[in-house]
């Protein structure tokens, strides 16, 4: 379908620019007013910002950091180092000195980009490793001649009358720092092909058009936004519009004001959304919204009657690009991640033996595929995780996710939980991620985390943390255990529930459960 087109990033922004050059790219929000721009107009601030990186001494193969959150400039920069055949290391724009500095030492790019109101920490975490490092603003000041970014002088021409371009497929175009909820981030190598490729990917299997309008509240330096929203719309001349900030009580207003047709979230933000939203809120009528993660059937009920549409649960990691199953089905189910994908092949396999599972028995999801052009090309300067990671059979590369799911008769797949999620509770299987979907809509209940700990009589029993959706009214633990006899088998019933004031997370909305034990309780900690 796409053999005659090199299977670079960079040559889908081009190609986009030349079919949709009038169209709208995207459409910036901030507090007080959006700006948008249309692919060409988008290109000319590339064109220019990959001038002036080239005037800062960035060159092929170069990296370039990125702590900056949801801004035109993060766009521009990510855009820029396609064409230039540089590549981008995003980071938390929250993230810490120390985080900071373990990304820099061990990527070494050549430029660092940081919101000025952080250059305390930058600083400090990139002293003496970067060539220059450059303050930015975050807002659309940052997308205007004369700013940081674009100080360059005179009139750079636009990528339709550039050269034609010499990156290669296989380049290099990002490396992203998983969020390390259990150990060291590990740093996934991802090339101008795998971009391509997931671009045409996720545009082709909900049909995307250039209509449609993506509206991106989840951070820009996570796979979510750059995959499944970005780079399918530039797959397809559609638009995108891009918050600076998630905002749960202003989401209806913003999808309705932005005139968004698309969105994708993960379950937590929805329960977020849930629970802040204004009784004005407007009217949403999307298209389509997929969301990844647990999410329960009373709050999947509630959010799809809010947006006009049936969400549909997907299946994805940074190591697989694209999506490896969603629900696709004609009535999706808030209790299922579907099926795989077109071009998809997935095994579940016994963790023990590596061999394939009986129907309905948990087994690690292992995706076949090429590194590099349809799964993640290794990870960064840790060559043993890697080759632990793939493995070759019958001339077929395979990679293990290291997540559980189990298939129903017709093959349709439930989501399990990470392998270290899934307990043994007097001899019977436990999904800490299915109790947590359970827990989190009972009374009075915002969302909850689930932990396993040691018992003498059955290995190990699930322990309940909540946070209360009214803080003022928090629900008593005694009052939770009753709820959860009724709507939990007795095996997944927690031993123990403790009121918290939040859940410990990374950026992007994951459970860092090794945090939790030390969590201070607001109210009361309860066993049963």
């Amino acid at each position: 379908m796409h053999d005659e087109t090199p299977e670079t990033f960079e040559q889908l922004w081009v190609d986009a620019v030349k079919a949709h050059g009038d169209s709208t790219f995207l459409v910036f929000s901030e507090p007080d007013a959006s700006v948008s721009w249309t692919y060409l107009e988008f290109d000319r601030l590339v064109a220019q910002t990959a001038h002036q990186m080239t005037d800062w001494g960035l060159s092929p193969g170069d990296a370039v950091h990125l702590a900056l959150k949801n801004s035109p400039a993060f766009v521009l920069i990510w855009l820029a180092a396609a064409r230039l055949g540089a590549w981008i290391v995003p980071a938390d724009p929250a993230a810490t000195a120390r985080d900071i500095a373990a990304q820099i030492r061990r990527a070494r790019p050549t430029l660092g980009f940081y919101a000025g109101s952080r250059e305390d920490v930058y600083r400090t975490g990139a002293a003496g490793q970067l060539h220059r490092a450059v303050a930015l603003t975050e807002s659309v000041a940052d997308a205007r001649p004369g700013s940081a970014l674009l100080s360059t002088d005179g009139d750079i021409p636009a990528s339709n009358s550039l050269e034609p371009s010499r990156v290669l497929p296989r380049d290099r175009l990002a490396v992203m720092f998983t969020s390390g909820t259990t150990s060291e981030p590990k740093g996934v190598m991802l090339t101008q092909q795998n971009y391509f490729r997931l671009a045409h990917s996720m545009a082709d299997i909900i049909g995307l058009r250039p209509e449609h309008r993506w509206l991106v509240t989840l951070p820009m330096f996570h796979a979510n936004a750059q995959f499944y929203c970005f780079s399918s719309a530039i797959a397809t001349g559609a638009s995108v519009a891009l918050t600076s900030a998630f905002s749960a009580s202003g989401w209806f207003t913003q999808a309705a004001e932005l005139k968004a047709t698309h969105a994708s979230l993960f379950a937590a933000p929805i329960r977020m959304i849930l629970a802040r939203r204004r009784e004005d809120a407007p009217p949403v009528r999307l298209e389509h919204v997929w969301f990844a993660q647990s999410l329960g059937e009373d709050h999947y009920r509630e959010f799809a009657e809010y947006v006009g549409c049936q969400p549909r649960q997907i299946y994805g990691m940074t190591e697989t690009t694209a999506i490896v199953t969603g629900d696709f089905g004609v009535k999706p189910r808030p209790d299922v991640i579907g099926t795989p994908i077109p071009g998809r092949c997935l095994e579940l396999r016994d963790p023990a033996t590596g061999q394939p599972v009986a129907q309905g028995a948990p087994g690690v999801m292992t995706v076949q595929g090429e590194p590099g052009v349809d799964l993640f090309e290794g990870y960064l300067d840790d060559p043993t995780t890697t080759a632990r990671s793939f493995s070759v059979r019958d001339g077929q590369t395979w990679f293990s996710t290291g997540d559980l799911a189990r298939a129903d008769a017709d093959g349709t797949l439930r989501f399990v939980g990470r392998i270290d999620d899934v307990i043994k509770v007097a001899g019977e299987n436990v999904s800490l991620t299915e109790i947590e979907a359970v827990v989190s809509q009972a009374p009075g209940v915002l969302e909850a985390a689930v932990l396993a700990v040691p018992d003498p009589l059955r290995d190990q029993v699930p322990v309940a943390y909540v946070v209360a959706r009214d803080p003022k009214f928090p629900p008593v633990p005694q009052q939770l255990a009753a709820w959860a006899e009724l709507n939990l088998p007795p095996h997944s019933r927690p031993r123990e529930w403790t009121i918290i004031d939040e859940l410990p997370r990374t950026s992007v909305g994951k459970i860092r459960r090794f945090q939790l034990k030390a969590a201070p309780s607001t109210d009361t900690k309860a066993p049963v």
